[in-house]
């Protein structure tokens, strides 16, 4: 064979193999990621948000550098749903049981959640989730350093859904000093607790460090570790500002943090708030030494909106509700070079579009047809706001809250005790939802009502 031939032969052995090849081999371009989430902050609980009181100068800076989301929602009113929306990147009622945050000892607060708890099936379902499996096949480190609250039973936990390293808490709330979560009903005294902190899905004792400076520690020193030639992802779902209401401060030894279930003072929220805002910074601040800052893009939200003690902004409602206060929450896309700093965008977006951002960033084959859209993508190209559908549904016990949003207008669904109350908002007139259009715009009311209904025929539970 002349040495034409085996050129051309060669050639073409390398158009055929690349292909395949080019799947599993990590990008050196393709950029890192790191997923910051809040737990019950609210709309109005940051600098860069309109927040009196409580000073968050990182966060505002990394929102003046990026991307500060105005129409951003969880895509539920609590921990669980809007946690299982981010790691499937579609509707959390397709999975079944995930509709309201997962009572305390892995409890199902609604009758198929229970029934899934009953059998000791309750969390999500490794064959459900997408982002890091999907990540980690295009060549991806993954690492959770956080609050998990998607299952405790073996089956359920990080290791299994393809993060390679996790660290912290299974459940829904725990103590910031012990590390434990209470056992029976909030009460106001001292209650025994259950240790929840776990690393690699074993029990890990570090009773005595704060919970948020733990877990910034464990980020950052994550970080430390990683290689400038393998893409990582990040995700560090804080505790911050859930309740117990602790600051930093307020360790006591010999005293567990129970009896501040329904307590808690503005000052300490606060201060709590500005714990995490120097978390941020400290692992900003670790991504820049270790030469990473200029190709990983940070996403930083809020899983819900806030309790009575934090702030929802110019909105109604807080967390439980599917009012603006209770899904509408803070959100920020950095990605130096790439989305453009100072930008406020309008555009509606949800938590589900994290993933498919990623999916589409990273090039991902996602086991599931995902339901959100490139939120990212349209950050950096900078095309027109666009009017969509969107929707939320949270049962627990008799309690069925459900909303729609389509375009401006918003039909809410609420249920209680065989109680029915309607309302319809125009949001862009009346962002606080304070004007109930349901008499006055009667065929509106009806078209929403009919898209929630066909949309909760759509998501059925793939399991029961």
């Amino acid at each position: 064979m002349d040495n034409k031939k085996k050129t051309f032969c060669l050639c073409l052995l390398l158009l055929l193999v690349y292909p395949a090849f080019s799947q599993n081999s990590p990008d050196k371009s393709r950029p890192n990621i790191v997923i910051i989430l809040a737990d019950d902050m609210g709309y109005g609980d940051l600098g860069c948000y309109g927040a009196k009181g409580i000073t968050t100068p990182r966060i505002d800076a990394l929102a003046k550098q990026g991307a500060r989301l105005t129409a951003f929602y969880s895509n539920g009113p609590e921990c669980t749903p809007t946690r299982t929306a981010l790691l499937t990147g579609r509707y959390q009622q397709r999975a079944g049981g995930l509709e309201c945050a997962i009572g305390l000892g892995n409890i199902g607060r609604y009758p198929e959640a229970k029934a899934l708890s009953d059998k000791g099936e309750l969390g999500l379902p490794t064959d459900m989730s997408a982002l890091p499996t999907m990540l980690k096949e295009r060549g991806y480190r993954t690492a959770i350093v956080g609050k998990w609250h998607l299952g405790e039973g073996a089956a359920y936990r990080p290791a299994a859904h393809g993060f390679d390293y996790a660290i912290g808490p299974l459940g829904g709330a725990v103590d910031y000093f012990h590390h434990t979560e209470p056992v029976g009903v909030f009460l106001g005294t001292m209650m025994e607790g259950n240790h929840d902190f776990y690393r690699q899905d074993q029990p890990h004792q570090r009773a005595g460090t704060y919970m948020t400076h733990l877990l910034t520690n464990e980020a950052v020193e994550w970080l430390n570790i990683q290689k400038k030639e393998e893409p990582f992802f990040l995700y560090v779902p804080y505790t911050t500002p859930h309740e117990p209401y602790q600051g930093a401060d307020d360790y006591q030894p010999d005293k567990l943090g129970m009896d501040r279930w329904s307590k808690g003072d503005t000052k300490t929220y606060a201060r709590m708030i500005e714990d995490l805002d120097r978390g941020v910074g400290q692992i900003l601040d670790k991504l820049k030494e270790k030469g990473f800052a200029e190709n990983t893009l940070v996403v930083f939200f809020s899983d819900n909106g806030p309790t009575t003690i934090g702030s929802a902004g110019p909105f109604s409602g807080n967390k439980g509700h599917v009012f603006e206060g209770g899904i509408r929450v803070p959100a920020i896309v950095h990605w130096p070079g790439k989305v453009p700093a100072g930008v406020v965008s309008d555009q509606p977006f949800i938590s589900m579009d994290i993933t498919a951002s990623l999916a589409a960033l990273t090039d991902a084959k996602p086991r599931h047809k995902l339901d959100g859209v490139d939120m990212v993508g349209h950050l950096v190209s900078g095309k027109k706001d666009y009017d969509r559908n969107l929707f939320w549904r949270k049962k627990r016990a008799a309690q069925v809250r459900s909303a729609v949003r389509s375009g401006d207008l918003k039909y809410i669904l609420d249920i209680d005790e065989g109680k029915r109350d309607e309302y319809l908002f125009d949001l862009k007139a009346d962002p606080g939802e304070k004007n109930n259009l349901l008499q006055k715009r009667p065929a509106d009311a009806e078209r929403l009502r009919k898209l929630l209904h066909e949309w909760e025929a759509e998501v059925k539970p793939e399991r029961m």
